[in-house]
């Protein structure tokens, strides 16, 4: 995990911060839920929300195990890297439709995949290293559903 001293941190704070981040990324989706009136992007970031709470218990379970047994890097599946530009994607209000909720679940994971990215890099060759690549190849699945379904509802074709 790299810090403001771009240091890496022990294998049980970098699970630590990475939980705190998936928490965060988890309330933000939790007060959208709780904001939007719209059903179809309730649904959205309801599914985004879930999402979230298993990669928070992959986490909590490779902190207790101290590692991510048995599991291992596949390696990143491509995404489109969708810059998405219909609004404020660290916010969301009452009237969001399912396009903007879809835009603010993209804004989430790619804000996720980053970090673990960064974690991985900067933490090559610790043991955490592997934990953060697998998470953040599984993180680019993900994204990958989200920008398909964003590409397929809402890109003009072209």
């Amino acid at each position: 995990m790299m810090n403001q001293t771009n240091v890496c941190l022990t294998f049980d704070a970098a699970c630590d911060a990475a939980i705190e981040m998936e928490t965060r990324i988890f309330q933000s989706f939790l007060k959208a839920i709780r904001i939007v009136k719209n059903q179809a992007a309730k649904e959205i970031l309801q599914e985004a929300a879930t999402d979230r709470l298993g990669i928070r218990q992959k986490l909590e379970v490779a902190a207790i195990n101290g590692g991510i047994d048995g599991q291992t890097a596949k390696g990143p599946v491509p995404t489109m890297d969708l810059t998405i530009r219909c609004c404020d994607l660290r916010q969301i209000d009452a009237g969001a439709d399912n396009r903007k909720a879809l835009a603010f679940a993209i804004q989430m994971s790619k804000d996720a995949l980053k970090y673990y990215r960064d974690m991985a890099q900067h933490c090559s060759g610790a043991p955490m290293a592997e934990l953060f690549t697998v998470l953040g190849d599984e993180q680019t699945q993900y994204l990958q559903q989200l920008e398909y379904t964003f590409e397929e509802h809402f890109l003009p074709e072209g």
